[in-house]
């Protein structure tokens, strides 16, 4: 099955800690269902001091799951479903809330 959300979407949280926030796609985790979304999720992990960092909090994106994110509309800017159709003989996703075919 094709992928709605992939690696550079601009995509907002629809449910949790940081519900309503935007951020693009940095990794998609399929087997998990999953993806890492710039400057959402932020976890604290603590880092064991080394030679080479400093260690000490080190805050980190943690993986939240593609059902909390939706797509954000290319033409309205607002939250959209993913639709698939054909163009041209081949298949490409679309925004549903406004019929815009989304880049990639």
């Amino acid at each position: 099955m094709a992928a709605k959300l992939r690696k550079g979407d601009r995509v907002v949280v629809l449910a949790g800690k940081d519900k309503g926030k935007q951020g693009e796609i940095t990794r998609v985790i399929p087997k998990e269902n999953r993806a890492i979304v710039d400057g959402i999720n932020i976890v604290i992990r603590h880092q064991r001091q080394s030679p080479s960092s400093p260690g000490g909090r080190v805050p980190a994106p943690a993986p939240i799951h593609l059902s909390n994110l939706a797509l954000v509309d290319p033409k309205t800017g607002e939250p959209t479903r993913v639709g698939f159709r054909f163009e041209d003989g081949k298949k490409v996703r679309y925004a549903k809330k406004s019929g815009e075919t989304i880049n990639g």
